[in-house]
């Protein structure tokens, strides 16, 4: 099931994608009797996802008529890695770590899906990459998660966008965090698959397009560390909540312009795309 988060007629709600577009979370329990909550984040946190899988007889919106938006507009974690394949890591010459090169976003860079990331100026950052990725959507509080339970507590997939200001990260490695941090400098979605629907995981292929054509690609199964691995190594280190996000890494960025379009796909998973402009320098204090 490939669930996400709507504005339609200028209200906001969750639906179900379906072969006639959008079915709304509302149409479901109208039809079943059911009271699943119209959030996706609430859903995910326990809200009966079971009772959304049978669409049947329902109305769907056109897809037309819907502007998808970020699942939900701030998640408890965003984890990224970094490095995760061999290809990245040449790109930008850096060495591969040996455990996940893991940092934390804040909620303050996400982007919606199809809009624009604003570059931040000039003087601040000249090198950019945006960078298609595989997200993993933590579904249940989890500590300590043996191996062979780590399909219990991932509610699902999604595409990511991930960006870095390469020129400050290469000043130095410890600005990992603050290269990654700028305003729209990430985003999710706009769809979140069920993990049911994914067979095997590893057999996924992350696509970065830039413009016209393919930046990079590769399969997951060629990562450093896979999504299930990373899910158990950060709850070692962690408590995980629904909602979490781990996003797990790129093949390699597109460096990106004003003018630009980029694209995150994942073939059994969804797309993610932005246009790219040069933000302004405008101080705001509120």
């Amino acid at each position: 099931m490939k669930i996400l988060r709507f504005v339609h007629q200028g209200a906001v709600h969750a639906g179900v994608l379906a072969e006639g577009g959008v079915v709304p979370v509302e149409e479901i329990n109208a039809r079943r009797g059911t009271h699943v909550p119209d959030s996706v984040l609430d859903i995910i946190r326990g809200g009966n996802v079971s009772a959304l899988t049978d669409t049947a007889g329902c109305a769907a919106i056109p897809l037309s008529e819907v502007t998808p938006v970020l699942p939900y507009q701030v998640p408890p974690k965003i984890w990224c890695i970094g490095l995760n394949y061999k290809s990245h890591a040449a790109d930008i010459n850096a060495v591969q770590p040996d455990e996940p090169g893991s940092f934390m976003k804040p909620a303050s860079c996400m982007m919606q899906p199809d809009t624009e990331i604003l570059l931040p100026p000039t003087h601040i950052t000249n090198d950019v990459d945006a960078e298609g990725e595989l997200g993993v959507v933590i579904g249940k509080t989890c500590r300590f998660v043996p191996a062979d339970r780590v399909k219990e507590v991932i509610f699902g997939y999604t595409t990511t966008l991930d960006l870095t200001a390469l020129d400050v990260l290469k000043k130095n490695p410890r600005y990992l965090t603050r290269s990654k941090s700028f305003d729209t400098f990430f985003s999710f979605g706009p769809v979140i698959v069920t993990a049911d629907e994914i067979a095997d995981v590893d057999q996924l292929e992350v696509i970065t397009e830039h413009n016209d054509g393919i930046c990079s690609r590769d399969f997951v199964y060629n990562m450093h560390t896979r999504p299930h691995e990373l899910v158990r190594f950060h709850s070692d280190y962690m408590t995980l909540h629904p909602g979490d996000l781990i996003s797990t890494g790129c093949p390699k960025g597109a460096r990106i312009k004003p003018g630009d379009r980029v694209r995150a796909r994942i073939d059994g998973v969804g797309t993610l795309s932005a246009t790219v402009k040069q933000g302004p320098f405008q101080p705001i204090i509120r």
